[in-house]
């Protein structure tokens, strides 16, 4: 989900200084008056501050709040001096961010302002006040670049609709307008908005944003008005529609997301690669609730014969081929022959191949991508150590057959119990004591890790559940988009309990947990020998 806002004009809840942060916040306290020029505020760092943002601004108590996660430990820098700012950018832009608020957010949202029309005056609110703060100060630019990363979410842009599209222009490109970031550092942002939204729409919005700019801090009603605007060029109704548009569950992530990432990553000094990485291991990193253990000569034993199994696939059926050949029998090719003869004559080692000999050759076939998605509710709960075993079994069979496999549990949350290309020394037992909320959360991650909807691979998704899901519709709507992209989708039911069938699927009933393994091999086998 996006960030919770960090404009809380509301009651004010109370707050607890951390002692080991008091120092910081006495600092910035008697600094706030020089980004501000009121004497009324106060600032508290510490752990979790922010009310759920990385920093947050309350009018009611005149108080600042950051998290003291952006700053690290309290001994990296010390704040009574002037150039800790350069130790920690972002924690200080968003001090100035927050000031920037205090100064010029000197308006609020009229009662009766549907829902949808307050968050696209609090969106254009973000770069008007860093806008007039930057006019204001000029020199706190730098500080306020920092801020763009930590203000903006992966999860701002989870589907390619107006909406998403419309937010992701007010939060970057706006800015660009306020002179925060450079058109240069949102070419590829921008390039997605196009895609989705269309030039002419683009340039209404931007319209929009830049009247914003020039409104003034008490001006509620131009600011309202401007949200309604914004609201009419992207087709909402806000008398029909009031609340805040979601997305759709049963949509995959497209060139929005894409666009972000890229972005997110660039400003971080990462590839995407490691940027992909780095929020693979932030937000599905397994409980500290699950163990690991060796794994037992059983699953090596089944690893082993998998591997075996998939190798014979790759090698099912020699088709008849012709092979170069530095030596006969075989077909004389003149051409290479003189280029033999050319390479010894100059004293090199002869690379050319002057035979042309028949041979029975396996037939090319293409990369498995396998993914095994495991549920780990609490009804699935006998299902948890056999699936623990499938993933490292799967993983280590693919390693030498040109395969790639994800092993994703769903439950309250996603887990990413084995990931692509890697190969566990240890098997990671999964606990199956949630709910199964997260389902096509994990459907749209193994869709992002194996790219199970891009053609020229052969594609296959294996679902372990009872499919008693809460969202069923989201749920058949992303394995029908999978299955019409050319993925196979293998669904494995418990025999024991009820649930749903879900249509676009090859569904088998399995009686034994342990009976899963073979079926999930049975079907990578047989994908490969078809393939």
């Amino acid at each position: 989900m996006p960030q919770p806002h960090h404009l809380r004009p509301g009651p004010t809840p109370p707050t607890g200084g951390d002692p080991a942060w008091q120092e910081w916040s006495d600092a910035w306290t008697r600094h706030i008056p020089v980004l501000t020029g009121r004497t009324d505020l106060t600032v508290t760092v510490a752990p979790g501050a922010g009310g759920g943002a990385p920093a947050c601004f309350y009018p009611a108590a005149g108080r600042i709040e950051v998290d003291a996660a952006h700053i690290g430990a309290p001994d990296v820098a010390n704040p009574r001096r002037a150039g800790h700012k350069r130790l920690v950018p972002t924690a200080y832009g968003l001090l100035v961010h927050e000031a920037a608020h205090a100064v010029h957010s000197q308006w609020n949202t009229p009662p009766g302002t549907p829902p949808v029309v307050a968050a696209v005056a609090e969106l254009l609110e973000e770069s008007r006040i860093e806008n007039r703060h930057r006019a204001r100060r000029r020199a706190d630019r730098r500080w306020l670049r920092h801020t763009v990363t930590t203000l903006v979410s992966p999860a701002d842009a989870p589907v390619d609709d107006p909406w998403h599209a419309g937010q992701l222009a007010g939060l970057l490109l706006a800015r660009v307008d306020a002179r925060i970031i450079t058109a240069k550092d949102i070419k590829g942002v921008r390039a997605a908005v196009t895609a989705v939204l269309g030039r002419k729409w683009l340039l209404q919005l931007r319209d929009v944003w830049r009247q914003a700019h020039i409104t003034g801090d008490t001006d509620a009603e131009a600011m309202i008005d401007l949200a309604w605007r914004w609201c009419r060029i992207l087709g909402i109704d806000p008398h029909r529609q009031p609340d805040t548009p979601t997305a759709d569950a049963g949509v995959f992530a497209g060139v929005l997301a894409q666009a972000l990432a890229d972005y997110l990553a660039h400003t971080a000094g990462l590839t995407s690669a490691q940027y992909r990485a780095q929020q693979l291991t932030a937000r599905f990193s397994a409980p500290t609730t699950w163990s690991l253990r060796d794994p037992t000569d059983g699953e090596r034993a089944a690893a082993r014969t998998l591997a075996a199994r998939l190798r014979r696939a790759r090698t099912h059926q020699p088709e008849p081929d012709v092979r170069p050949s530095v030596t006969p029998p075989g077909r004389l090719r003149t051409r290479h022959a003189i280029t033999a003869k050319a390479q010894i004559a100059a004293g090199t080692v002869p690379t050319a191949a002057p035979w042309q000999r028949r041979a029975q050759v396996p037939p090319p076939k293409p990369t498995l991508h396998l993914g095994v998605i495991v549920d780990a509710s609490f009804s699935m709960h006998p299902w948890a150590a056999p699936m623990s075993s499938a993933g490292w079994i799967l993983a280590h069979a693919a390693r030498t057959n040109q395969a790639v496999t994800a092993t994703i549990a769903f439950g309250s949350d996603v887990t990413l119990l084995v990931p692509p290309r890697h190969h566990p020394q240890q098997v990671l037992e999964l606990r199956a004591d949630g709910g199964s909320t997260a389902f096509t959360d994990a459907v749209k991650l193994a869709d992002e890790l194996l790219q199970l909807r891009q053609p020229g691979r052969l594609r296959m998704l294996t679902v372990v559940s009872d499919g008693d899901l809460p969202d069923i519709a989201a749920a058949q709507r992303l394995i029908t988009t999978l299955h019409r992209a050319g993925c196979a989708v293998l669904w494995l039911r418990p025999a024991e309990l009820p649930g749903h069938t879900f249509t676009d699927t090859t569904t088998l009933t399995v009686a034994e947990p342990v009976q899963a393994i073979g079926h999930i091999a049975d079907a990578a086998v047989t994908a490969l020998e078809h393939a």
